[in-house]
């Protein structure tokens, strides 16, 4: 979690147990519970996955109540871990991209997470088939219309507040609120409820990195004995659900995970993250209609006011053949001012140098300027661009890799608003089945292509419906 959400939650004496002891099954027992797991899950009609903290500490991201986690931390007196990232620049890690893979798969039907790390959506994961039951630190919603917005930012607020942003459409217009929930809280019908129907269908609630002790969302995982399904445990900790587990897992969540992935012959596909940013180029006419006023900006697509904090600073150049000096803005707001005769033709160089986290130090695009010539306007398919430069990141281009989505051209004043999109983080894994180890590893061509066979088994498992 971010420390700046503990911070900002409302301060209660009691947050239950924490600094719990960690409990390690013993290799032999964990390869065979492992295998048990592949097993179940293989057999499974429909699997539902409860999530917790405990997924995302190898992403970088402390959890609550481990050994050295905040709240425990809190209670020593002792000072608070730091995140190895920024919060905005997190990843998800193996596991809410293995998630992903049974999910395209047909295995897994529905996530409920208790996490506001945003990782699951951010992960590829469908938000018809995820309940963030305690909300979302990089989501606003609409309370006039129900619109979601996801953020490349932390949003402000929690506890459900007004943030500073307002509903984009047009018809609507209303303010948003953040989603986060504080300790007073009720969860939201909106994500309970279809976690509640999924709990009671399912054959298989697989716990996560949970320690299972936040109510109500801890009672979730038992609805679904009463139709004969299971619960699986697995987390370092010991739960107050152990003993209505059908498999209790004590080991690191990653590599049990991507055990079961490889025994049933699934491929762990890489993250890709893809940032959107604007360039916004405005140019009026002087007075004296001789020159030409101009401004470039580069600002976030969630508005002129709101943060892009991947971006550290901008370097402006310009053609050989052009007289002005480059500059450096170092700080948001990201613009820059000039005048230039009216008849003038030249190039505008931005390089873009991104901030800690991201998988790139920079990248570069360039603007024609010519106050007299009209650009045309269009706007293309937006999933289509973002498969381009997965495919193009895949296939070894890496980070840094931008395609123009969008652009659109006003008259008065004349101003041109272009929406890119940059790789700006890619992160495959790796699973050594020789020792367990899992890491994150340099993408590699022949191996992120969805088609690799398994060390264990030649045969591929067919996608459910």
């Amino acid at each position: 979690m971010s420390l700046g959400y503990a911070e900002k939650l409302s301060y209660i004496e009691d947050v239950g147990k924490v600094g719990m002891a960690e409990f390690f099954d013993s290799s032999r027992v964990l390869e065979e519970k492992i295998e048990q797991l592949a097993k179940m899950i293989e057999k499974s009609k429909h699997l539902v996955v409860f999530t917790g903290a405990g997924i995302s500490t190898s992403c970088g991201i402390p959890d609550f109540r481990g050994p050295k986690g905040i709240w425990t931390l809190q209670r020593e007196g002792k000072p608070l871990p730091e995140a190895s990232l920024p919060f905005h620049r997190a990843m998800p890690g193996m596991t809410h991209m293995a998630l992903v893979q049974l999910e395209r798969a047909g295995i897994l039907k529905f996530v409920i997470s208790q996490n506001v790390d945003g990782l699951h959506l951010r992960s590829g994961i469908p938000r018809e088939k995820l309940a963030e039951l305690h909300g979302n630190s990089f989501m606003e919603t609409c309370p006039s219309c129900g619109v979601e917005y996801m953020r490349d930012f932390e949003v402000e607020t929690i506890g459900l507040k007004e943030t500073s942003r307002r509903c984009s459409n047009v018809k609507c217009g209303a303010k948003l609120k953040d989603t986060v929930l504080d300790w007073e809280d009720a969860l939201p019908p909106k994500e309970m409820d279809p976690a509640e129907k999924h709990c009671q269908i399912a054959d298989i609630v697989l716990c996560l990195g949970t320690s299972l002790q936040i109510t109500p969302a801890c009672n979730l995982p038992l609805k679904c004995l009463r139709g004969g399904g299971k619960i699986v445990i697995v987390n370092l900790q010991k739960t107050p659900k152990d003993k209505k587990a059908s498999l209790v897992i004590h080991g690191f969540v990653d590599k049990v995970i991507a055990g079961v992935m490889d025994l049933l012959n699934l491929q762990i596909p890489p993250y890709i993250r893809i940032d959107l940013f604007q360039t916004i180029l405005s140019k009026s006419l002087s007075a004296d209609e001789r020159y030409v006023n101009w401004n470039i900006r580069v600002t976030s697509v969630h508005g002129l006011s709101a943060p892009l904090p991947f971006i550290k600073s901008i370097e402006v150049s310009f053609s050989d053949n052009h007289k002005y000096k480059e500059a450096i803005i170092i700080k948001e707001p990201f613009q820059l001012k000039r005048r230039t005769g009216r008849t003038e033709t030249f190039k505008i160089f931005l390089k873009l140098n991104f901030s800690d986290g991201c998988g790139c130090l920079y990248t570069q695009i360039t603007t024609p300027f010519d106050f007299e010539a009209s650009r045309e306007c269009f706007k293309h398919d937006k999933d289509v661009i973002f498969q381009k430069l997965r495919d193009m990141a895949v296939q070894g281009s890496g980070s840094g890799q931008t395609e123009v989505i969008e652009r659109k051209v006003t008259l008065s004043p004349k101003t041109e608003i272009t929406v890119h999109a940059i790789v700006t983080n890619v992160k495959a894994f790796d699973y050594h089945s020789s020792n367990g180890d899992v890491k994150a590893v340099k993408l590699q061509k022949e191996s992120m292509n969805g088609s690799g066979t398994s060390r264990k088994r030649s045969r591929k498992r067919k996608p459910r419906s």
